[in-house]
């Protein structure tokens, strides 16, 4: 699979392939490039993102799209017992984006660029890499959509810190600077899992913009769409208001416990199962979704593939559910 090369000035040219790109494919899915004809015909398109130079514990997060896709072909036909649907025919995997590896500004400013790039033509889920990744694609979402989105977040962490352990940017401070860059409505952010160690200024920062935190202390013991209904409600009135704003989805898959999903570089034990997440997913599926990453797996302290399992579980149950509802373009739902 040749990576896509994006560039965000001639200076900046890779000059090879990284040895950490994925061969795979999402599903099994075709493999076109972004400019392809037969590439603009799919409706979707998976992207990776294999960059993890903003973490602040453990690396290895630059293997997780490769991961996410060799854990996917345990879904075989992928046909969702859900959705009676398969989301391979509309369907393409666009490869591991050929980004600058060492520059967090660098790299950002090139994504933006592939993101505009693919989101003229395709609804994208993108397989990160660290969470830093999420904010140069809601840039690019922004400027798609004229107008800021509204955001729900599954995570351990409340990414709202003001610096990167003395730096001014990474990931733990990427939703902040999405609130203060205007491209996320405050009052229709939804961090949901939240759980971490973190000062008050980091806690307090969505809800004292009018956004709304959902601990994970708050849904202990609380898995079904009926125990959980008031957290849907919530997520509902708040991504539906002001004029139905495009709403994007940003998985960390340390929003799980350990005991799911032990792969991943910050795990914060007390966490989400994977059946709350899909149950919050499924009961969500109508809301005007225009994207989603997932983000964080390291596969190299997974154990029996359950978290890459996992992430591409939830992947492919976002993708069925857009399926499912026949989307039209990459920036509405019906």
């Amino acid at each position: 699979m040749r990576a896509i090369a994006v560039l965000a000035s001639t200076a900046m040219q890779p000059r090879y392939t990284p040895p950490y790109s994925s061969d795979n494919t999402f599903l099994r899915a075709a493999h076109r490039d972004a400019d392809g004809a037969q590439g603009q015909a799919a409706r979707f398109a998976v992207a990776g993102v294999a960059f993890d130079g903003a973490v602040t514990n453990r690396p290895g997060a630059r293997f997780g799209p490769a991961a996410i896709r060799a854990a996917s072909r345990m879904l075989c036909d992928a046909i969702h017992p859900l959705y009676d649907c398969a989301p391979r025919d509309a369907l393409i995997d666009v490869g591991d984006l050929e980004l600058p590896s060492t520059s967090l500004a660098q790299h950002r400013l090139a994504l933006q660029a592939a993101a505009e790039q693919l989101l003229r033509t395709h609804h994208v889920c993108w397989l990160g890499g660290d969470h830093s990744i999420t904010l140069p694609i809601l840039r690019a979402h922004r400027a798609r959509a004229g107008r800021p989105l509204a955001i729900v977040h599954f995570d351990a962490h409340c990414d709202t810190w003001s610096d990167h352990f003395g730096e001014p940017s990474g990931h733990g401070t990427w939703m902040r600077e999405a609130i203060q860059e205007g491209l996320v409505i405050p009052e229709a952010t939804v961090q949901i899992g939240i759980r971490s160690p973190a000062g008050a200024d980091a806690r307090q920062f969505v809800p004292r913009l009018g956004g709304c935190v959902i601990t994970a202390r708050e849904l202990r013991g609380r898995e079904s769409a009926h125990q959980l209904a008031d957290v849907i409600g919530e997520v509902r009135r708040r991504t539906s208001g002001r004029d139905r704003p495009p709403v994007y989805l940003t998985l960390d898959i340390d929003c799980l416990d350990p005991a799911f999903a032990p792969g991943t570089g910050t795990p914060e034990s007390g966490g989400l199962s994977s059946a709350q997440v899909l149950s919050l997913l499924e009961a969500l599926a109508d809301l005007h979704w225009v994207g989603m990453d997932c983000v964080e797996v390291a596969p190299s302290y997974d154990h029996a593939e359950i978290t890459s399992l996992t992430a591409a579980t939830f992947v492919w149950t976002y993708l069925c559910a857009r399926i499912a509802a026949q989307q039209p373009s990459p920036e509405r739902t019906v």
